[in-house]
């Protein structure tokens, strides 16, 4: 095919489709529900970005169960047409900076789960995004403390692990508490991924996981990244009275989980449709990451050497990506835009108008950091358009301002919330 302007912006779309559809829980979390029980009784309880998506593919697939329960997700995040008659509650709360809502459904879900039995079964539904929407004060902690402390881990560039390191040693919900707290009942976790080599103690920061972690990890990385926290939390930290429920504990023994979707099985999906429409894929990896703006770069290095060399293979090809990566903010910065908008100015300067190349990069979420946009899409005239409409490229990437180079050009990727999540995805295609 003639790769055009429009021919390769269609496909990258098409790709993005592709990755949506792989994790939509409508389709992929039914083959992996258990039988219910037979003589007990089904709680549900999750948190996360495709919380309501999920509860209503477990409502659809479970239609004659007698169903308990409460999710909870972000604003905004419900079905287009929500079940008629809900069975499992859904609350909505605040992310990525905790709010008094989501600590409330926290709590609502471990009532939910409290004095049940070994005949019962608590059916756990989560995704990225729940370790905010679930944060829920350790005793002599209040949530403005925790507030204070997203707004740190934020600010400091960790890495995804290691904020969850932090924030489970703090929660009276997360590091597996919530399974400790349904035990002697039968918990299966329905986990869909958003996170670097989908280690389920990560994702949501494992409220139904055993915690290899430990305080004195947590406080290691706070003096690590120099970290500003509330008296109450260092002091909470340092006496490292109640931890987490490591493996081998009795109360997480009948644990069981689930993985139904990943950012690897939305890339696997990404390169199956590439071929479909004549593209030659490589994936790179589902775990990538760094600042960025330098993945950004090295994206655009790769993509150079597939168009002069052939290698690491020949054009047409598409360059697929995912994984977290991270945006360092100076204090004061202002600029708006996420990952996803960061990453592709970093490798829209770093090509300079190569022929032949374009680029997309978004979160499946729907939301690049805390924009209105998933992402955005990069051509080969970008920073000519750019420069034309008196934007200086390189130095709104140095202000963290990716999301204004994009939106002046109409390039913006806005698709809502996708009620689900499996992590940023980044597709380059050498014509």
């Amino acid at each position: 095919m003639a790769w055009t302007d429009a021919a390769a912006r269609g496909a990258l779309k098409t790709l993005f489709d592709a990755a949506l559809s792989a994790a939509d829980p409508l389709t992929c979390l039914p083959p992996h529900l258990p039988a219910p029980p037979k003589d007990g009784r089904v709680v549900v309880v999750g948190c996360g970005k495709a919380a309501a998506k999920m509860a209503a593919a477990v409502e659809a697939a479970w239609a004659g169960v007698p169903l308990t329960g409460v999710v909870v997700t972000t604003h905004g995040a419900d079905l287009p047409e929500p079940p008629a008659h809900r069975r499992i509650a859904l609350r909505f709360a605040s992310h990525p900076v905790p709010d008094a809502h989501g600590a409330a459904a926290a709590a609502e879900m471990l009532r939910a789960v409290q004095g049940l039995t070994a005949r019962d079964l608590v059916l756990f539904l989560v995704s990225g995004g729940g370790s905010a929407l679930s944060t829920l004060p350790a005793p002599g902690l209040t949530l403005e403390d925790l507030v204070a402390v997203n707004r740190e881990l934020l600010r400091s560039g960790a890495p995804i692990g290691e904020m969850n390191c932090i924030r489970k040693h703090l929660s009276a919900f997360s590091g597996g508490r919530l399974a400790a707290a349904a035990h002697p009942a039968r918990v299966v976790t329905l986990a869909i991924s958003d996170v670097p080599g989908d280690d389920p103690a990560v994702i949501a920061s494992g409220p139904t996981v055993a915690d290899p972690t430990t305080f004195e990890q947590a406080r290691a990385l706070v003096a690590h990244y120099g970290m500003a926290l509330p008296e109450a939390v260092t002091a909470h930290l340092a006496a490292a009275r109640e931890e987490t429920p490591k493996p081998g504990d009795p109360r997480l023994a009948g644990a069981e989980l689930r993985m139904i979707a990943t950012p690897l099985m939305a890339l696997e999906a990404m390169a199956a449709k590439a071929r479909e429409i004549g593209l030659a894929p490589i994936i790179l990896g589902d775990a990538l990451e760094g600042e960025a703006k330098v993945l950004g770069t090295v994206l655009a290095g790769i993509a150079r050497s597939a168009a002069a060399h052939g290698h690491p293979l020949p054009a047409p090809c598409v360059i697929l990506s995912g994984g977290e990566t991270t945006v360092t903010l100076p204090p004061g910065a202002s600029g708006r835009g996420g990952r996803s908008t960061e990453c592709l100015l970093g490798l829209a300067l770093a090509l300079e108008g190569a022929a032949g190349i374009w680029a997309l990069c978004a979160d499946t979420d729907g939301i690049d950091g805390k924009s209105d946009a998933a992402g955005a899409i990069c051509a080969p005239d970008t920073l000519a358009r750019a420069r034309q409409a008196g934007l200086d490229p390189r130095e709104r990437l140095a202000a963290h301002d990716s999301y204004g180079v994009f939106d002046a050009l109409g390039d913006l990727l806005r698709t809502g919330p996708t009620l689900t999540n499996v992590n940023d995805v980044r597709a380059v295609i050498v014509a």
